[in-house]
């Protein structure tokens, strides 16, 4: 329809988790390290944090692959036994795990996973030292286990999670496009995800190719937004 917009259907669309997905740079390298080495760790837990959106939890996901472990959420295992914790995994991943409010039934799982011989990844956005941990020997379990963070992205890293981005929305885009949008665009993971989403929904709803005329728009747009969630 000339003049108007698209009316969208909010498809969910689906990124790919397998290793071979994962994109590798000087700023997660580290961390792969780590989770490939995995059973040879010299400890129960491995704690891997960074901001949000920075690939925690696609790189969880290949190590849930691996090890066949369950993943629950910090806040989730209040007043639970570790047995219905890990619904007969032998490890689990303990996502949010800088939001665990019992720390007895943390404690308590950390033990048993150490008893039966099994492992837990905990993913946080803030390194282990910066918990809020009351417990002292929780407190000692987690601060002895191995920490690994991952840093904001460098340019090769932000320039091919793009391409990953639009790859994932089955979206062919020139490089033209991705040359204006690196250097201007907010150099965090999580902006990168919003500016892919914000330039498919723009262009779905009026019709338009991701070009470079649609990229500066949904800049000027994203910047808007920011400079009035700032006043607010």
């Amino acid at each position: 329809m000339t003049g108007t917009r698209q009316l969208i259907l909010d498809f969910a669309h689906r990124p790919a988790f397998g290793k071979a997905d994962f994109l590798v740079s000087d700023c997660n390298r580290t961390a792969v390290s780590w989770v490939d080495c995995w059973p040879h760790w010299q400890a129960t837990a491995l704690s891997v944090y960074g901001p949000r959106g920075s690939g925690k939890t696609h790189l969880a996901h290949v190590w849930v692959v691996r090890s066949n472990a369950v993943v629950v959420r910090g806040k989730d295992i209040d007043n639970r036994a570790a047995p219905d914790i890990l619904d007969n995994a032998p490890s689990c991943v303990l996502d949010h795990a800088d939001e665990v409010y019992d720390e007895e039934s943390l404690l308590h799982l950390y033990n048993y996973v150490a008893e039966i011989g099994g492992s837990m990844l905990l993913i946080a956005r803030l390194p282990p030292a910066k918990w809020k941990i009351d417990l002292p020997d929780l407190s000692s379990r987690v601060g002895a286990a191995p920490a690994v963070g991952i840093r904001p992205p460098d340019d090769e890293l932000l320039g091919a999670l793009l391409v990953k981005l639009f790859h994932d929305r089955q979206l062919k885009v020139p490089d033209d496009v991705l040359v204006y949008l690196l250097p201007r665009m907010e150099r965090s993971f999580a902006a990168a995800g919003s500016l892919v989403d914000a330039l498919d929904r723009l262009g779905l709803e009026e019709g338009r190719a991701v070009t470079v005329p649609l990229a500066r728009t949904v800049l000027e747009q994203l910047e808007e937004d920011t400079g009035r969630t700032g006043e607010e």
